[in-house]
């Protein structure tokens, strides 16, 4: 006699339409910027107009992305994680790699990170990100790959020596869904190295930038509430973060910040890189004290 395990019965409910299973999900890319979707170049030339630098201050139209993160299927709402290992000049919040004409083979993530686990309905899903100790090492990357030819090996992360002696994080974030909108997240971070070091957890909340090309819609919005993050949606609903202990709250809008990038100043007062201003820069005026934004929001918790 067979027996349907709980994962068939996800499955039929999903495929039945009586329970949306699928709802979240690891939609979430890793890296977006620089792909021809962001692209409103006068001459196609994607890389150029959205790399890597631009990413953490300049708002997506059509995607986001998000380190181990996920998000609902329209991917209105996103959820992913953010790192600082106090020595980086940024926060890691996406994967970093080469753009095509920067590649000796084009373009190519210089990363390292795993996908270990996953149920066909993600109600489990459980991946893991190795995060250096030291700086990472961006423009190293790019200048030894920018001189090699297209006949010689690619230099990877690896090569760069970076994780000698096990100098680094792992870092596992794993997904378990209770029911179809009752998500637990765990994320553990392990240090692999022989001494003591530190890294900052960002854990991230925020709405796909979806209003800036339509004035008129609704905005969704994100506000403290207790221990917790309520996020609201004019159609996907409203849900709630709750975080263990007591961390930060930071709070920002999900704007370009058009000061860095283009020397001007628009109607915004925070930026969609406030976080990075705070935790590297010590900037406190960066993000927003009433802990309220009809944009997104960001929890720090550090460890």
């Amino acid at each position: 006699m067979s027996t349907i395990t709980r994962e068939q019965q996800r499955l039929a409910e999903a495929e039945n339409r009586t329970k949306h299973w699928k709802r979240w999900g690891p939609y979430l890319a890793e890296r977006s910027w620089g792909t021809v979707r962001e692209d409103y170049s006068p001459d196609g030339a994607a890389w150029e107009f959205f790399p890597h630098d631009h990413a953490r201050s300049r708002v997506y139209r059509w995607t986001e992305d998000g380190l181990l993160g996920i998000c609902d299927n329209h991917q209105y709402l996103c959820f992913s994680l953010a790192l600082w290992n106090g020595k980086d000049a940024i926060l890691k919040e996406r994967l970093f790699g080469l753009t095509g004409p920067q590649g000796n083979h084009g373009e190519d993530v210089k990363e390292v990170y795993y996908y270990l686990d996953a149920t066909p309905t993600n109600s489990y899903l459980k991946g893991l990100y190795k995060y250096p100790q030291a700086a990472f090492p961006y423009d190293q990357l790019v200048a030894e790959n920018g001189r090699r030819n297209r006949f010689d090996p690619e230099y990877e992360l690896e090569d760069t020596g970076v994780f000698n002696d096990n100098r680094y994080f792992d870092v596992f974030a794993e997904y378990a869904k209770n029911d179809v909108d009752d998500i637990l997240i765990r994320v553990s971070i392990v240090n692999r190295g022989p001494g003591s070091a530190k890294c900052a957890l960002l854990p991230t909340l925020w709405f796909r930038n979806t209003w800036s090309w339509c004035p008129t819609s609704k905005l969704p919005n994100l506000c403290a509430s207790s221990n917790a993050i309520r996020a609201e949606h004019p159609s996907l609903g409203i849900f709630d973060l709750t975080l263990e202990g007591a961390p930060a709250l930071l709070f920002t809008e999900n704007e370009t910040n058009t000061e860095r990038l283009y020397g001007w100043r628009g109607n915004n007062i925070f930026y969609k890189d406030a976080f990075h201003e705070y935790v590297i820069a010590g900037n406190a005026a960066a993000v927003n004290p009433p802990k309220r934004a009809p944009k997104p929001a960001r929890s720090i918790n550090s460890s």
